[in-house]
């Protein structure tokens, strides 16, 4: 296991108040890139809708009688006109409704996300700030706290439900704010930069160590 890592502290005025050192559990370990992999792969299968749908036989009007006789025409038999090989048949072997989803274990899961921190920490892309409040939930105000932040495109890690907060964020798209309990690995990578409080930090310890 590797020595811990501390960063600053700062606030959300981007001044440095302190010194944190990063909990080993959850930033210590290694940086397993299967596992980031598998992760996000998993979470991208279970956002499929699945909904994807082609007329078999059975859902294709017409095509109740033979176009022709069996016999004697010269012509090929021909049961349907709904056949898949004519014009305005059916279709075959085409997509039905279906889930994607599945489920890595708990473990694996757990390392990934584990992985995920380990990888914002060591580019040097975490921070960590002592609070984050808004006076007003207003798009604007967080705004300003970014570019004070010099965030273009982060994830911020919240310890609990802030209505403020999250309402300030959702005009913002290149930034997402996600309480502690959902945090994952697929949104950790997809932003650039992970800016996460110290109560967040508690709460990723406690379901981590669940």
């Amino acid at each position: 296991m590797s020595n811990a890592l501390t960063v600053p502290l700062v606030s959300q005025r981007n001044e440095t108040v302190g010194e944190f050192t990063l909990p080993t559990e959850l930033f210590g370990g290694p940086v397993r890139r299967h596992l980031l992999y598998e992760a996000v792969r998993m979470q991208l299968a279970n956002r499929r809708a699945g909904t994807a749908a082609t007329k078999t036989r059975a859902f294709v009007r017409g095509g109740g009688r033979n176009p022709w006789r069996q016999k004697g025409t010269g012509r090929a038999r021909a049961g349907s006109s709904r056949s898949p090989i004519w014009v305005g048949g059916a279709t075959i072997f085409g997509p039905q409704p279906r889930d994607y989803g599945y489920r890595m274990g708990a473990s694996a899961r757990r390392a990934a996300l584990c992985a995920a921190l380990a990888d914002k920490a060591r580019e040097g892309k975490l921070m960590v700030i002592d609070r984050l409040v808004l006076e007003a939930p207003k798009t604007k105000l967080l705004a300003e706290i970014m570019g004070t932040l010099q965030i273009n495109s982060g994830l911020i890690v919240i310890p609990e439900r802030d209505e403020a907060l999250e309402r300030a964020a959702r005009n913002l798209p290149r930034i997402k704010v996600l309480r502690a309990e959902g945090a994952n690995v697929y949104d950790i990578l997809r932003y650039d930069r992970l800016i996460v409080t110290q109560e967040a930090l508690q709460a990723l310890q406690r379901r981590l160590a669940a």
